[in-house]
Order: C-alpha cells, then sequence, then structure tokens
C-alpha cells in the first residue's frame, strides 16, 4: 500500500546527505522545522512536510516531546498519502507497551488509531483512552482570572477533541457496517454519549448534528429538528443576517450535511436556503444540486397535497416541481462529466427525473438573459421567493 522500506531508507538518508554540508552554519531549531512542517501540511503540501520532518527525526539534538510531535506528524503526512499501514505503525509507537512511547500517550495518536481500527471495540477502546487523557489534561489545568474575549486555546482544543471522540463513539454505535447497532443497549448508549458531549459544549455543531441524526433514527423527528435548530446559537438581539453568515462559514460538507438532516426533518425552507449558499460557493457540487433538486422535490409533492412551504407562496407545484427537475438534471450532467463514485445519489436523480416524466413535468425552456423574465420560480428572485432558493 505504502512505500517499502527500501524507499523510506533512501529518502531519509538523502535528507541527511543535504544538511551535512551546512555543518559550518548554525542548523536549524527542530522546533523552527516541525513549525515549517505544519506549515505545509495545513497547505496540503505533503511531500515537502516529510522532508521537514524526515530532518527533524535524524537529528539527534531534539527532545524526546519534539520527536514524539514529529513522529505524530509524519502519521498525518503519511494518512494523508494513502500509506496507512505505515502510519498505524507509527501512532501505536507512540502507545505503551512501546519502549519509547512517552508518559501519558497523546490523544491524538488514539484518536487516529480509532479512525483507522476495523474492529469497533478497539475503536471504542481508543476513543474512550483519549477521552480519559484529555480529562486528565483538562482537571490539571488551573482556573484561568477573567480575561474578556480571550480563551485558553489549548483548553478549547481539548473540549473538542473530547466532544469528537464522543461523537466517534456514536457513530461507531450506529453504523450499520457492525453489529452493535443491533444491540438492545445501542439507543441508550448513543443517547448518554451525546449527552457527555454537549455537557461540555452545549453548542458543539458536530455533537448537535449527530445528536439530530440519532433522533431521526429513534423516529423522534421533532427532536431532531430541535438539535439542529440549536446551531447557531441565538439572542433575543441578534439579526436574522448573523446566523446565516455563521452557517455560511461553516466548511462545505458540514453544510451538506446540515441541509440534508433538514430536509428529512421536514424542514424544507431552511434546507433550501442552506444550499442556495453552498452552490454559491460551489457551483460544481453533485452532493449541493442533488439535494437542492431533492428539496424542491418535496416542497413539490407537500404543495400538490394542499400544503404550503415558507417562500412558496404564488407557485404551482408543477413551477416546483419543473426546478426540481432542473436542478436534479445538473446533478446527473455534473456527476457524469466529473465521474462521481457517488452511485446512490446517482440511482435516486434517475428514479426522480423518472416519476417527474410520469407527472408530464418537462425542463424549463432555455431563454436568453435578454429577454426579460420568464416563467417559473426565478421570476420572483427578487421577492419573497428568493427565501426558499
Amino acid at each position: 500500500m505504502g512505500r517499502t522500506r527500501t524507499k523510506a531508507k533512501k529518502s531519509v538518508s538523502a535528507v541527511t546527505n543535504s544538511s551535512q554540508p551546512s555543518s559550518s552554519s548554525a542548523a536549524p531549531a527542530i522546533s523552527a522545522l516541525l513549525d515549517k512542517a505544519q506549515e505545509l501540511i495545513v497547505q496540503c503540501d505533503f511531500p515537502l512536510a516529510r522532508k521537514f520532518i524526515d530532518r527533524a527525526l535524524v537529528r539527534s539534538d531534539g527532545s524526546v516531546s519534539e520527536k514524539n510531535q514529529a513522529k505524530e506528524m509524519m502519521g498525518v503526512v503519511l494518512l494523508e498519502t494513502g500509506e496507512v499501514d505505515e502510519a498505524r505503525e507509527l501512532f501505536l509507537s507512540l502507545l505503551p507497551p512501546h519502549p519509547t512511547a512517552p508518559t501519558p500517550p497523546p490523544p491524538s495518536a488514539h484518536l487516529y488509531l480509532a479512525q483507522l481500527s476495523a474492529d469497533p471495540y478497539t475503536a471504542l477502546k481508543h476513543y474512550q483512552a483519549a477521552i480519559d487523557i484529555l480529562q486528565t489534561q483538562l482537571k490539571g489545568k488551573a482556573p484561568l482570572p477573567a480575561q474578556g474575549d480571550e480563551h485558553d486555546e489549548g483548553e478549547d482544543e481539548a473540549r473538542s477533541n473530547i466532544v469528537r471522540a464522543y461523537v466517534g463513539m456514536v457513530e461507531v454505535w450506529m453504523d450499520p457496517e457492525y453489529d452493535l447497532c443491533f444491540d438492545p443497549a445501542a439507543s441508550s448508549t448513543c443517547d448518554s454519549l451525546l449527552a457527555n458531549a454537549l455537557q461540555i459544549d452545549p453548542h458543539n455543531l458536530e455533537a448537535l448534528q449527530c445528536l439530530a441524526s440519532v433522533r431521526l433514527s429513534q423516529e423522534k423527528t421533532e427532536e431532531a429538528l430541535t438539535a439542529l435548530l440549536t446551531f447557531p446559537p441565538s439572542s433575543p438581539d441578534a439579526p436574522p443576517a448573523r446566523n446565516q453568515a455563521l452557517v455560511a462559514a461553516l466548511p462545505l460538507s458540514v453544510r451538506l450535511a446540515r441541509a440534508k438532516l433538514l430536509l428529512e426533518c421536514g424542514a424544507y425552507h431552511d434546507a433550501l436556503d442552506v444550499l442556495e449558499n453552498v452552490l454559491a460557493s460551489d457551483d460544481s457540487s453533485v452532493e449541493g444540486w442533488y439535494l437542492m433538486g431533492w428539496g424542491w422535490w418535496l416542497v413539490a409533492e407537500r404543495q400538490k397535497e394542499g400544503g404550503e412551504v415558507e417562500g412558496s407562496e404564488g407557485l404551482t407545484w408543477e413551477d416546483i416541481a419543473r426546478d426540481s427537475r432542473d436542478c436534479l438534471e445538473t446533478c446527473q450532467m455534473l456527476h457524469k462529466s466529473q465521474s462521481d463514485p457517488d452511485t446512490p445519489i446517482l440511482e435516486h436523480v434517475q428514479e426522480l427525473l423518472g416519476t417527474l416524466d410520469a407527472l408530464g413535468i418537462t425542463p424549463s425552456p432555455i431563454q436568453d438573459d435578454e429577454e426579460g423574465d420568464g416563467d417559473g420560480w426565478e421570476d420572483a428572485s427578487d421577492d419573497e421567493d428568493v427565501e426558499m432558493s
């Protein structure tokens, strides 16, 4: 899967030789090498980051802490370059009973190994070990004096990692590939784990979306929607635009997951509002167009049955269904052009398009921008209907 040991030795040897001629000048501090490697990892320049980490690892003057940090960073680089087995071995070298493992071991090593574990029980043990280490670290920190808006970044990161570990445990319990999801205790265990996570951070988005997913699996739709709407935290004097900006600033994958959960909760207006921002930032998103098309399809169904959705006033169900078709056809085109591997999305898109064909819903007519206003929801894009898109 990854590079052979022989090649690894060659790469280290090359880095070592390149550093020898500079003996006449002061060698850079190991901390500087690691800072540069971290910067390159953030920039996704993993080959160059690996060279800096190699330089730190072959040095004999580094502290134990710096060596362990370098190993951890190398594990991340190996993961990103697809050398999973090598990365696993590196992370295991940071844990007891390995003779050079630090005490206590870095919780991140447990978190990475949990994600790499094929066995659910092993994954759960790693997550719990990470939580125990992080909680011990938090208990050992003295409370900080009031400092206005200033925070202890290390404490915030520890809390975030604890929440992430609890969410990871819930995902293991819910994974249909494992037998754990059929355990009678699965539902109550997930509730307990999420309660622990939200006790640490009541507004943590990852935990709230995980809670919504669990509540949907328990057929508690209203509680799922309540969990989703807990983020962003609102205040009586906060303008709606502030909340929209907070959601729009989230990573694309998080916004797509949020929109999907909102659709499953029946909150079509909120979901379509999120998806409009998604497609405004990336109009080549296959999943974005799929969810937008599915969302309009669900709105059309509700309208056809006599219901209403906020923002769809004045539109017939046929108008909305045509919007759905336009989005789904765009999704189908992008899926093909990008060779997207997500087959279930394509299958659902084709199923919905087949139903729209049977209903006699044709694509919107292609119009030039100079022709003025045409038919469809875009006519009212300057009015209230923009809230739906």
